[in-house]
């Protein structure tokens, strides 16, 4: 009997790194944290936006398919672009470049597998590419023509290749003339043409690292759920952010369940307005389960529905809607969570119903200011002195209609403190976000984060033991929480646990894989903390010099010293006093709120990195009283005033 061989027509994309064994050997961390960036910042979210599917992935590489095979090309342009735009201030030499090959032709379908000289061709083309170029096959250039406009295409002439019969006519993708941005539009009937299933192959030759490239870090063996953003089907800017806080206030009714891992919206964000599969996404961040949905307000009246997807099968394993008055939205949210609960702990719940009632912050009781609170809290995320300002006056509007609105009062505690860095009369914002902070507890008890801003309000008062007991609270009530953990991360070392500070680093970054740049702050700290070195200089290259406060100055010298990278320790550190010139070990190890462990980590790795040891006469008055003084520095004042 002859079995009979699938095969069908499918476009074919190819990639690999110009020189990855060079950037390798020269800087193995830089470049896998160069690669893991342009993944999580640029290609992950290509694959969804242009309809990928992970086919299969392996040590060398990955198979998504596509759609359509404009889709393929679509992506292919903007995967080069992206990532040159991604790194306009890394250095030359340093960039992550790519080459592209893109084909259309005959592949085996065998499982979920695809063999056969579709697959071939384009890793072929991909050899034969330029650095940061495009090569297609002749095939594809007959399929472009009249789908896709500004697009140049010239000819590279005929191609002969290993192990295939004819020679290849193949063409390069122009870039918009002298290297400037690729251009790119696609003809509006373009979404019509569906005439094959098109497969973008990945086929990266750089070894096992390719297949970290692509996949975030799993999630754990629990039960794992990435809530999208959910739909505005109203159209208006009011109707879109209660669709936001809707969506993220779901991320923070199933966080306080331990038995689940839920993604952070950070995460999820970049899905927000895209018609995607839940397939795609839980394969990009390797879910489990996706919940979807959407939201409707008109005349007072609001239409919820939510779907809960099986990513494996794609089938819907519960669905509802809601036809209520706005007011109620607040209900239907809880409701929401509790089912995806009940569904994904077998029907029978995850949680005990007696330990759910614990399990749920207070819920809002006005409408127009829940919409103050989020535009406040929006105003926020801008991060300068103006939207802060701003965001104080809504904030203080939301809870003037309100007053028990807690979570209105958790983001006043950040809009507080952000002023204070930002030199805005800082003594009297910091005295007002630990207000604020302490009223968000007494408000709700039950809200996690108000737990965590009050928690670190007291570190840096000093109140270590109270701070801690804050802190574990809120872990308690929200324990899948990226935002309590990386909170809780910044300052475990202060309650004197510098290693399971960098652990909740690595569960944040399992959680959400597109953490904020923000962040980095909070993450490079606890990983200096627990003396890895390597780790926090990883996290300081998302980060410019621009962007460095004094602390994270402090932080990057001193780990490079650790490092034993001496020269570079005392370049940074120059930068450093030119910014800071009256930075001393002395001054760092006084700062309000230091624990003994922080003390020994800084008194070990600034003298390192060359920082002055003693503090200036004049700074010595504004030191804790007493001050902890470095004895060569008690010994030289106690020296007779002439004698060396």
């Amino acid at each position: 009997m002859v079995v009979p061989v699938n095969r069908r027509l499918a476009a074919i994309l190819a990639i690999d790194v110009v020189g990855y064994s060079r950037l390798m050997e020269a800087d193995e961390a830089a470049t896998l944290a160069a690669i893991k960036d342009l993944r999580c910042a640029v290609i992950d979210p290509l694959l969804v936006e242009h309809h990928g599917r992970i086919v299969k992935l392996m040590g060398d590489g990955a198979i998504v398919e596509f759609s359509s095979v404009v889709d393929a090309v679509a992506c292919a342009v903007a995967v080069q672009k992206g990532c040159e735009a991604e790194q306009t201030e890394r250095p030359g030499g340093r960039r992550i470049v790519f080459r592209i090959g893109v084909n259309l032709g005959d592949v085996v379908v065998e499982g979920e597998d695809l063999l056969g000289d579709g697959i071939n061709v384009a890793a072929r083309l991909e050899q034969l590419c330029s650095p940061g170029g495009i090569l297609i096959s002749g095939t594809v250039f007959d399929q472009l023509q009249g789908k896709i406009d500004r697009l140049t295409l010239d000819y590279a002439g005929d191609q002969h290749m290993k192990n295939i019969a004819r020679p290849v006519r193949t063409y390069n993708v122009r870039r918009d003339g002298g290297g400037r941005p690729w251009r790119l539009r696609l003809r509006p009937h373009l979404g019509q043409v569906r005439w094959a299933a098109a497969v973008l192959a990945v086929l990266l030759l750089g070894g096992t690292s390719w297949w970290w490239f692509f996949q975030p870090a799993p999630l754990g063996a629990k039960p794992s759920v990435a809530v999208l953003p959910f739909n505005n089907y109203g159209g208006d800017e009011a109707t879109g952010r209660l669709a936001d806080g809707l969506t993220d206030d779901i991320i923070t009714d199933l966080a306080r369940f331990p038995e689940l891992e839920v993604v952070a919206r950070n995460s999820t964000e970049v899905y927000k307005g895209k018609p995607v599969d839940a397939r795609q996404v839980a394969s990009a961040l390797h879910v489990g389960f996706v919940l979807e949905g959407s939201i409707q307000q008109q005349n007072g009246q609001v239409r919820i529905t939510a779907q809960l997807i099986d990513a494996q099968t794609g089938n819907h394993i519960w669905s509802d809607r809601w036809d209520r008055p706005a007011e109620d939205v607040f209900a239907v949210q809880t409701e929401i969570a509790e089912q995806v609960t009940n569904r994904l702990g077998g029907g029978v719940g995850l949680i005990q119903t007696a330990g759910r009632a614990t399990a749920k912050r207070k819920r809002p009781e006005n409408l127009n200011a829940y919409d103050y609170y989020l535009l406040g809290s929006e105003k926020i995320e801008k991060l300068t002195k103006a939207d802060e300002k701003e965001a104080i006056m809504l904030l203080n509007r939301a809870v003037e209609l309100d007053p028990g609105l807690a979570r209105a009062w958790v983001e006043l505690y950040h809009a507080h403190v952000l002023l204070g860095i930002f030199g805005v009369n800082p003594e009297s914002n910091y005295k007002a976000a630990a207000d604020v902070a302490e009223r968000a507890v007494q408000l709700d008890p039950s809200d996690a984060e108000a737990h965590a801003v009050f928690g670190m309000s007291l570190a840096d008062k000093g109140d270590i033991a109270r701070a801690k007991a804050e802190l574990d609270t809120a872990l308690r009530l929200a324990p899948g929480s990226s935002e309590i953990l990386t909170f809780y991360s910044g300052f475990a070392a202060r309650v004197g646990e510098p290693e399971r500070g960098a652990q909740m680093v690595d569960q944040v970054m399992r959680l959400d894989p597109n953490y904020p740049m923000w962040t980095s702050n909070f993450f490079s700290s606890a990983y200096f903390m627990a003396g890895r070195y390597e780790d926090t200089l990883k996290m300081l290259e998302r980060m410019t010099p621009n962007n460095y406060q004094k602390w994270v100055w402090v932080v990057r010298s001193s780990s490079l010293a650790g490092l034993g990278r001496i020269e570079e320790a005392k370049t940074s550190v120059v930068e450093a006093l030119k910014r800071h010139p009256d930075l001393t070990v002395e001054s760092i190890i006084n700062e309000p709120g230091m624990s003994a462990a922080q003390r020994r980590r800084f008194m070990e790795t600034m003298p390192l990195a060359g920082f002055p040891a003693c503090a200036k006469t004049g700074a010595l008055a504004k030191l804790a009283s007493p001050p902890v003084r470095l004895p060569e520095c008690e010994a030289g004042e106690a020296q007779p005033l002439g004698q060396p």
